[in-house]
């Protein structure tokens, strides 16, 4: 890319795929998923073949934009009121008359009703008529008075009231109304009774999964000013195309802000269900099924609120590589916290008690952060942990945290 090497190039600033960190394997092969009292024949085989390092080669979209500002009207004026004089002889009788020649206004037409008097015998003129047209007639002498004009005003002309700014991008990520929208309740949401051996078993999990995160963001989102819109999924294996690039199933699911769409990927989820028979290894990957769909949810709650295009432009302007990472890691971080404030909230419906809370806790602690941009196992668990506990997105504000706490 032209300009420097860590960002896109200048113009219209674009919004990348969010994807999910990825899991970290133990020493001497990775060893599988942890048992809660592993038996020893278990011990030491093999793991699930994590991906390769780096992150697929994803193109870029385009951030909203804003209407822009009214023009202010232009005031009319008023138009000059012309008045003609004129002397006319008529067959030896002198008459005198006198009119006014009133052009049309566009916004006022003078109007008037004129007075008729009754007939004399004598020419007679009422001081109260002045100034009057008198008409001299053998049988008869009618007056009348003249109009009297009256001046057309101007429309008063305002100014369109400037529209108050917006919050800035730093509000947006630093003091989002969603931090004060209150604790998640549960909506008693069940894991579904299809397993995830097969591609329609995966894909009923998604839709349940779907189904519970849509009944449980939407009161948080109304408390802090969020219109909700539900995303949609899709799953894929091999490449995919979206809006935001190509994925493909070598790298985590993501999710794309340009069409408000979370793409699952179904090789991964099927290959940890399938690769090991043991039940405590197929209670891990329900649980990374669970956390990673959570995760990719917690980056449209973050589309929503604004939080997931302003911290976007900022990461834009950020003056080093390293400060762009940081942004990307708050970021993530932040995902996984909103992710697992659904997961702490419903914990005992879904359930997640017993096994699945050990291979749970073992999962969010255990993961690996190729690119440096979605924070590290001890970091992830912190974060993925108060979201659990307090089902609060009050503490999930990443973007005040310590340096130290987001790396």
């Amino acid at each position: 890319m032209s300009g420097n090497h860590w960002g896109p190039p200048p113009g219209r600033q674009p919004q990348p795929p969010y994807g999910a960190p990825q899991w970290q394997p133990g020493p001497q092969y990775g060893g599988p998923p942890p048992h809660q009292g592993i038996p020893p024949q278990y011990q030491g085989m093999p793991p699930y073949a994590g991906r390769p390092g780096g992150q697929p080669q994803f193109g870029w979209g385009a951030p909203p934009g804003g209407p822009p500002r009214p023009p202010r009207k232009k005031g009319g004026g008023a138009k000059a009121v012309v008045v003609v004089l004129g002397v006319v002889a008529l067959g030896g009788v002198g008459i005198l008359g006198i009119s006014n020649a009133l052009k049309d206004d566009p916004y006022t037409t003078p109007s008037y009703a004129p007075t008729s008097y009754p007939p004399t015998h004598a020419p007679s003129q009422s001081p109260s008529m002045s100034p009057s047209v008198v008409v001299n007639s053998p049988t008869a002498t009618r007056t009348t008075t003249r109009p009297t004009a009256t001046r057309p005003t101007a429309p008063r002309t305002t100014s369109t009231p400037k529209p108050k700014p917006g919050p800035t991008d730093a509000d947006l990520v630093l003091r989002n109304k969603v931090y004060k929208a209150g604790a998640m309740r549960s909506v008693n949401c069940r894991e579904s009774r299809s397993r995830p051996s097969t591609v329609s078993g995966a894909r009923a999990n998604y839709a349940n999964l779907l189904n519970c995160l849509n009944r449980s963001w939407p009161a948080l989102l109304a408390r802090s000013g969020a219109r909700f819109r539900p995303p949609t999924v899709q799953s894929f294996s091999g490449t995919v195309s979206t809006p935001c690039g190509i994925g493909n199933d070598s790298g985590p699911p993501f999710y794309c802000g340009s069409n408000e769409t979370i793409y699952m990927n179904l090789s991964e989820d099927l290959g940890n269900y399938n690769r090991y028979p043991q039940a405590y290894q197929k209670v891990w990957a329900r649980m990374w099924m669970l956390h990673q769909f959570a995760h990719e949810y917690g980056h449209h709650v973050q589309n929503l609120t604004g939080i997931l295009a302003a911290n976007h432009r900022i990461r834009y302007e950020a003056p080093t590589r390293a400060k762009e990472l940081e942004g990307s890691r708050r970021l993530e971080l932040q995902a996984s916290c909103f992710g697992d404030i659904f997961i702490g909230a419903n914990r005992r419906s879904y359930p997640v008690t017993g096994q699945s809370l050990f291979q749970w806790r073992w999962l969010i602690r255990n993961w690996t952060d190729h690119n440096n941009d979605h924070g590290d196992g001890v970091n992830h668990q912190y974060w993925a942990t108060r979201g659990f506990t307090s089902r609060n997105p009050n503490v999930c504000n990443t973007f005040v945290a310590s340096a130290a706490r987001v790396r």
